[in-house]
């Protein structure tokens, strides 16, 4: 017996060190020792010490990270010195480094800006090293970061000539966090944030966070829901957010909040919150104020108005751009800004809902102060598993613009679904918008290159909670990533960022990467197939939004109903946008319009959001609609169970544990699929009475049994 217990300890011992249990607490920032000899001893030479001239809590941060960083990849400690040798890495702005102000770098510094940074190869005193360079202490940060990453992603750094800088100036995640713990559309455990604990009790936790927000260059976060609870105002919990604000600053991680517009009445005792009333002005000021004496480089407010019953200016017959404005007005002097969101739409049955944040808005363009940016969601109706981009980028062309992505799976099967949400960031991005010709894509819109405006931003709804991995699924830190190296760089492809968190997060085993790369680039598309086809949208079970639920036509309000979407008929499906219905394809620039206009020209993936179609109109494919609707609807679920199988594929090249629950979770949503699937088939079947195609399994329950389902 003894023999077999030593054996099973060797063999344990001989096990590859990326096999070990990995909770996900790390993300992708593992730094696991490299495997190929070869490769580690060009970095070890390479490597072989680093010089810093320069103190400060960002470099505090940098140099913690670098050495962390380094003995973890490579094995062993990477000394630091205070003079350049061959394998040196010298870090240092120009301003402070001797070293660094030597190499004559200020000319390539100088379009770079304070968070951008240079990595190059030089010689000094002929000694090869690699210098990475920057303007401020943060663009170091951010150049560290990097140089770790093509470290950890096997890249070669022999000769190396890296330059670049965000093209998005705020870069955020926007926690829907509550003071209860709780969080609105999270499904990953309850918030980070310990209220109850703070100020005097600092989780380690926050600076991780700090350290992988830093890694994809993300420079604020929103630390509450919009749905704001004005407590979070108070000299309460105000001291709280300074603590959070202080562990997050050598990260170059600024602090908002969201604020209730009506936080002069609830916590002044004043009778109005009229932005025009000079009281409510004060009230604000006054409170600005106070939040900046704690707090100096708060960077401002997020408010969410007059939307699904938030107090806002027009409950006082104002304007979103009056309310706006005076907010705006009380942090100017610190240098704050508003970021005010566009989702407003009313309970109007008669107008269609997609119109709303348009019309609302448009008229608004340029009168909003410069510290202002209008918050607009990717699409124009809430977050949808596809959806056109919305008409209002591009056309605010005096105003600052704000992208706003959902990273929590509200309408994609939770934490439960492995949906990679890069390629619709990507999909959004690179739509073309054409406010000034061909090539003004989203993307370009975002960057302020067709705005007068003088703020450019994007924000991703967070899918962080408290569980151990931070995002319950392990897929679902991609979502995180993604939206960070996008908010950087928006012309970033979603295959290269997949490609970036796999070998990051995973392992650089090609025979990894390769086929969880295409899982993951499917992985949206799979989803739309088996929830919402061919442009439908807003389908999903009331309120939870879990599940199917085409069937629902009871709601609080009449645009909450899914048959208010799909307007399903006997004589056919979809929501009619076109010059004959709503004319929601007014709202964009001739060329999108004329597309989206006719049956077709439109894609067919909107087909079902502009047009509503006869169930036996003819598709590109050659198929009825009904009969292309229902092989979607398979597609999808045949998806997922490729999907799986791929995974079953790659078991013994990661560890046990990720690998057993990503297997678990990847059967649940098959079987999700299959409910979804089965559900739509079904209850679409009853009007369009038609038979499903031939070769299609049948679904082996009526309909009846798929309404009564309430998935957990």
């Amino acid at each position: 017996m003894k023999y077999k217990i030593l054996l099973t300890y060797l063999l344990i011992l001989l096990l590859p060190i990326g096999l070990k249990a990995d909770d996900g607490y790390r993300l992708w920032l593992k730094y696991e020792k490299l495997t190929d000899a070869a490769l580690l001893e060009q970095y070890r030479q390479a490597l072989q010490s680093y010089c810093v001239e320069q103190k400060s809590a960002t470099i505090t941060a940098l140099q913690s990270e670098l050495a962390n960083g380094l003995k973890g990849l490579l094995g062993n400690d990477v000394k630091q010195v205070k003079s350049v040798n061959n394998g040196c890495l010298l870090i240092g702005t120009p301003n402070v480094s001797p070293l660094v102000a030597n190499l004559n770098l200020a000319s390539q510094l100088k379009s770079l800006g304070n968070e951008g940074f240079l990595i190059k190869t030089v010689t000094i005193n002929k000694k090869q090293c690699t210098v990475i360079a920057a303007n401020k202490d943060i663009g170091l940060l951010y150049g560290v970061f990097h140089f770790l990453k093509l470290i950890q992603t096997q890249q070669s750094i022999a000769s190396l000539s890296v330059a670049t800088a965000p093209k998005i100036q705020l870069r955020m995640l926007d926690h829907w966090d509550n003071l209860d713990g709780s969080i609105e559309r999270g499904y990953a455990g309850t918030s980070i944030w310990n209220w109850a604990e703070l100020p005097k009790v600092t989780d380690p936790r926050y600076t991780d966070y700090a350290r992988a927000n830093a890694s994809i260059g993300i420079n604020g976060t929103v630390l509450n829901n919009v749905n704001a609870n004005p407590k979070i105002l108070t000299a309460e919990y105000l001291p709280k957010v300074k603590v959070l604000a202080d562990v997050f600053r050598p990260y170059g991680l600024k602090v908002y909040l969201s604020i209730s517009f009506s936080a002069p009445i609830t916590l002044g005792g004043l009778k109005t919150a009229d932005p025009l009333n000079a009281d409510v002005a004060q009230w604000w000021k006054a409170k600005a104020n106070e939040i900046y004496k704690l707090i100096p480089d708060f960077g401002g407010f997020l408010v969410k108005a007059n939307s699904e019953g938030q107090p806002g200016p027009q409950d006082y017959g104002r304007s979103h751009a009056e309310g706006a404005n005076m907010l705006a007005a009380a942090l100017q002097p610190h240098n704050g800004i508003v970021m005010w969101r566009a989702f407003v739409y009313n309970t109007n049955p008669a107008e269609d809902r997609t119109l709303q944040a348009y019309n609302g808005f448009k008229p608004l363009d340029g009168k909003f102060n410069d510290n202002v940016l209008v918050q607009i969601k990717n699409g124009a109706i809430d977050f949808q598993p596809r959806e056109p981009f919305s008409p209002l980028f591009g056309a605010m062309p005096a105003t600052s613009l704000m992208m706003e992505f959902q990273i929590t799976q509200e309408y994609l099967g939770f934490s439960k679904h492995l949906v990679f949400l890069a390629t619709l960031f990507e999909e959004t991005l690179k739509s073309d918008t054409y406010a000034k010709g061909k090539g003004s894509t989203v993307a370009n819109v975002l960057q302020g290159k067709y705005s007068t405006g003088k703020l450019t931003g994007m924000a991703g709804v967070s899918n962080i909670g408290n569980s151990r991995n931070w995002c319950g699924h392990p897929f679902g830190q991609a979502n995180w990533y993604a939206l960070g190296r996008l908010a950087w760089n928006p012309e970033l492809t979603a295959d290269t960022i997949a490609d970036e968190w796999i070998r990051m997060t995973f392992c650089n085993d090609n025979e990894f990467v390769a086929p969880i790369k295409t899982v993951m680039l499917q992985s949206r598309e799979n989803t739309v197939n088996y929830m919402t086809p061919m442009g439908l949208h807003h389908i999903m079970a009331y309120d939870t939004h879990n599940g199917p639920g085409p069937w629902v036509d009871t709601a609080a309000q009449p645009n909450w109903k899914s048959t208010y979407y799909h307007n399903a008929s006997a004589g056919g499906i979809g929501f009619n946008r076109a010059s004959t219905g709503s004319d929601a394809v007014g709202q964009y620039f001739p060329p999108v319009r004329d597309e989206f206009e006719k049956l077709e020209t439109c894609p067919e993936n909107l087909l079902l959001w502009f047009h509503n179609v006869k169930w036996t109109y003819t598709t590109k494919s050659g198929r009825t609609l009904w009969d292309a609707l229902c092989y979607h609807y398979y597609a999808g679920t045949d998806g997922v169970k490729a999907m799986a199988k791929t995974w079953d594929g790659v078991k013994g090249r990661i560890d046990n544990e990720t690998f057993t629950k990503v297997q678990a979770l990847l059967k649940t949503q098959e079987e999700e699929a299959v409910i979804w699937r089965n559900s739509c088939v079904l209850y679409f079947q009853t009007f369009s009475k038609m038979p499903i195609p031939a070769g299609l399994e049948a679904p082996d329950k009526p309909l009846s049994y798929y309404k009564g389902l309430t998935l957990e």
